[in-house]
């Protein structure tokens, strides 16, 4: 796929990201806060926790993913998400992805299993051939963190290819620069893009959200802004554990 403006295809440069922003062990805490008049309000909360394991004999990162709304919003639209993510630790790919979520009503199991040798992801429903170079919903996360963005100018497309719902998605992220950004825990130096999304029960697709990592190396984020199918909502970093390298962006807390 052809992306005007992109600097690398998801099929060539793609492959050769290796991870220098992340370790094992880490633990990123965000709080979610959603509006539908303007005013934020505290209405729920997400966890990613990162540990070291071995799948089938090669060293994976064993990422997951837990989001619930919190129980007074929950009349709204209650949300209890948990995505796990096995991936390569030499070269990002995943090899298992799990996805659990309930989310107003509506409920989904996923497990997918990518087989690297014959390049296809196997699923409860069938067998999908997928690109040699291929990413779930959350190993997309930490390879998006590994990009080196600057080597990029505002509006460069990088694109990657992700495999949901039986389906491959040619997506990109949108590199829009760098600025400085209050959040609710202080105030960073930060790398700015927006993510070329997949509608789902929640998220309307497109590139209506907006994300900002931090201006260093261990590029984590710390806002997300993005409208949803009714309202809106603000997600911002609230806490770490043993991030890879000191947190050089935050300029004042």
């Amino acid at each position: 796929m052809l992306m005007v403006g992109a600097k690398l295809s998801a099929t060539d440069d793609f492959c050769s990201i290796r991870n220098k922003a992340f370790t094992a062990g880490e633990t990123i805490g965000y709080t979610v806060y959603y509006s539908v008049i303007g005013l934020y309000v505290n209405a729920g909360a997400a966890v990613f926790t990162n540990t070291l394991e071995t799948m089938n004999g090669t060293p994976v990162y064993h990422v997951v993913g837990d989001g619930k709304s919190n129980p007074s919003y929950d009349w709204i639209f209650n949300v209890r998400d948990k995505y796990e993510s096995f991936f390569d630790t030499a070269t990002l790919q995943p090899l298992k992805f799990l996805r659990n979520i309930s989310e107003g009503g509506f409920k989904q199991i996923d497990n997918v299993t990518f087989n690297k040798q014959t390049n296809t992801a196997i699923t409860t429903t069938g067998v999908y051939k997928v690109p040699s170079c291929i990413q779930d919903v959350l190993s997309s996360i930490y390879y998006a963190r590994n990009i080196d963005y600057n080597s990029y100018k505002a509006e460069d497309k990088i694109p990657f290819d992700m495999f949901l719902d039986n389906k491959v998605y040619n997506l990109y992220l949108r590199y829009l620069g760098k600025e400085v950004v209050k959040t609710k825990y202080g105030t960073f130096n930060a790398i700015k893009f927006k993510p070329l999304l997949v509608k789902g029960t929640i998220f309307k697709g497109g590139e209506d959200m907006v994300v900002w990592v931090t201006d260093d190396p261990n590029h984590i984020p710390i806002r997300i802004e993005s409208p949803i199918i009714i309202g809106s909502v603000k997600v911002d970093m609230m806490k770490f554990t043993n991030l890879r390298y000191p947190l050089s962006s935050l300029i004042s807390r």
